[in-house]
């Protein structure tokens, strides 16, 4: 049985292993709770020795207020052995989200082990409502054959409970916490210290503690204690301050919920405006009246707190960043929510971006967020050169920019938010093949840019030609009509951007001109008819632009002299006679020079007619 005695000098070894109870959900608003559950057990194993096997089901009634909404409700189930994923609750099967489990070895005995099953059932809870549960299917027969020390040693259980979470208008704003976890205590750990952090107490009034532990029996009450912040719990008559796991329901004072305790204490008096965390103590073993040392054998599945608190609770997410190629402005949308909160969050509450933990801006909210609201935002940031290309930016709010936080919030450790950014850095320019034309005139071409760069780069993404390369990194100024472009400056520097997102690609080339032979017709006609009036020797005017044509009537008299400024009409102006006349219809030898180093006097006849 649970309370072996033995001599007070003896120390055995401990086995056994846990889940801390922790934070598992937080709720914040008007919310309050409510506990039904029942044992397995026909009576107390300590006591009574005729059972080894639990019940196949029991039930318990739902009573809840109908003002009050339901928000959520999970189901625990707990025995002997190593576990029962599988239940029913109402004909309708139950699988468990997790299974915890604890070891308890007895003295020259083998490792026992005990389990605690979870599931969220809030569909069924709200769908059903305020009918009889009953739990049946928890099946942990196999444990108790094959190990016959659960039943010699009495801690042969099974049970189970539903806690329910609901919201009520005519509550006061409370912030309630439910830990899980699976922890034990017994002869061999005699004492149980578990820390519950996540707490604000704003206002101790009303404030209460619920648990829900296994195995407890009331006839072992030796140096058996609850207790808060150092203060012992008690709720006489049913749970006294020397037997607080007694197999008790505090929600209906029942004491015949055997080998388990669903209970709940009033802690005003044990817990102080502005804690933010309370510790737990749970102590068992002393030594009866004959000097024998004995001990309760008890589980603690979960912990739940209801303490008024009117606070916000700030947080904050990076909903997108947008950087540009060759930019470091940095465009950041966030949205800033007040969700998990008991009051609104103030207007003008501080908001910091860091990068690298460096602080690289700072902006506020603008409006108050009500409780459960949200308010989007943007700000845009010229990065400073000290931060790298790639960097970790962090948005914090509630932050002056040092770490500080001007708003008391409910958790004041869920304030940031962050991604890794990694910059556009400007695209390093590739050089292309120069690319020459004939001189138009004026040291001027005429290039066909699109034409010219599809036979180098095969792409499908968009290209666009800029004649200065800030105007490509700005992606403003492009060339309009680069098909048929015409260069300003000889040679001229082309840059081509070539979309490739999330960036792109930068080229560049030289456009120049070069003089090519000049055409020589063959005759014309000055009859003033507008077409073929004069001697259009093509591609010599403005391109060479200090040639020099003589023409020779075919006595070899010199009857003409022109530059490129002077053109041949048909007229004469050199000799003794005839200067502004028309030359009669004729064959004329002419000798144009082009003075260009790259080419040779040209000669040949020319035939003029009207």
């Amino acid at each position: 049985m649970k309370s072996i005695m033995v001599i007070a000098s003896i120390v055995f070894t401990i086995s056994s292993s846990a889940q801390d109870i922790n934070l598992f959900e937080q709720y914040n608003g008007r919310y309050d709770y409510i506990a039904i559950g029942n044992t397995l057990n026909p009576f107390e194993n300590n006591l009574d020795f005729s059972f080894c096997f639990p019940l196949e089901s029991s039930s318990a009634t739902l009573n809840l207020s109908s003002s009050a909404t339901i928000v959520s409700a999970y189901l625990y189930w707990a025995g002997s052995g190593t576990g029962d994923a599988n239940v029913t609750l109402n004909g309708l099967p139950i699988d468990a989200e997790d299974i915890y489990t604890v070891d308890y070895t007895e003295p020259f005995s083998e490792t026992l082990t005990y389990f605690s099953c979870y599931a969220n059932i809030t569909d069924m809870i709200i769908s059903e409502g305020n009918i009889s549960y009953e739990l049946a299917d928890l099946d942990i027969t196999e444990a108790l054959t094959n190990t016959p020390g659960y039943c010699s040693n009495r801690t042969n259980f099974a049970g189970w409970s539903i806690y329910i979470i609901y919201e009520d208008d005519s509550l006061p704003l409370n912030q309630l916490n439910l830990y899980q976890g699976l922890e034990i205590i017994n002869r061999n750990n005699q004492e149980k210290t578990i820390v519950i952090d996540n707490l604000n107490v704003i206002d101790n009034e009303g404030a209460k503690i619920g648990f829900l532990a296994w195995e407890g029996d009331n006839s072992l009450n030796f140096g058996e204690s609850l207790s808060i912040n150092d203060n012992v719990l008690s709720n006489p008559p049913l749970n006294l301050s020397d037997n607080a796991f007694n197999g008790t329901n505090s929600f209906t004072n029942s004491n015949t919920f055997y080998n388990a305790d669903l209970d709940v204490y009033n802690i005003q008096d044990n817990i102080n405006i502005g804690d933010t965390n309370a510790t737990i103590k749970l102590t068992t073993g002393d030594f009866d009246e004959f000097g024998v040392f004995r001990a309760d054998l008890i589980i603690i599945n979960n912990i739940v707190t209801v303490l008024n608190s009117q606070l916000p609770d700030a947080t904050i997410a990076l909903d997108n960043y947008v950087v540009n190629c060759g930019d470091r402005t940095i465009v950041i949308d966030f949205t800033v929510f007040n969700t998990n909160s008991t009051d609104s969050l103030p207007a003008n509450t501080p908001i910091a971006c860091y990068a690298d933990g460096v602080n690289i801006g700072q902006t506020q909210t603008e409006n108050e967020i009500p409780i459960g609201g949200s308010e989007s935002g943007s700000i845009t940031l010229m990065l400073p050169d000290s931060v790298d290309d790639i960097f970790l930016l962090t948005l914090s709010v509630d932050d002056d920019g040092t770490g500080n936080g001007i708003v008391t919030e409910i958790n004041e450790n869920n304030n940031i938010d962050d991604a890794l950014v990694e910059l556009l850095v400007v695209p390093p320019i590739q050089t292309l093949p120069d690319q020459i034309a004939c001189n138009e005139g004026f040291n001027s071409g005429s290039f066909n840019l699109v034409e010219l760069i599809s036979e180098i780069l095969i792409t499908e993404e968009e290209i666009k030609f800029f004649e200065s390369l800030e105007d490509l990194e700005a992606n403003t100024n492009d060339i309009i009509n680069p098909e048929n472009f015409s260069n300003t400056s000889n040679p001229q520097t082309i840059y081509v951007r070539v979309n490739n997102p999330p960036c792109y690609e930068a080229y560049s080339f030289e456009v120049s001109v070069e003089n090519c032979p000049p055409y020589v017709p063959q005759g014309f006609s000055p009859n003033d008819d507008g077409v073929n009036d004069w001697f259009n020797i093509q591609g010599l005017y403005d391109i060479f632009e200090q040639h020099e044509l003589k023409i020779f009537n075919r006595y070899g008299t010199l009857i003409f002299e022109g530059d490129n400024d002077k053109k041949w009409y048909g007229l004469i102006n050199r000799g003794l006679n005839n200067h502004g006349k028309l030359v009669p219809v004729g064959t004329y030898f002419y000798v144009l020079n082009p003075n260009d180093t790259n080419y040779q006097p040209v000669v040949g006849w020319v035939y003029v007619n009207y």
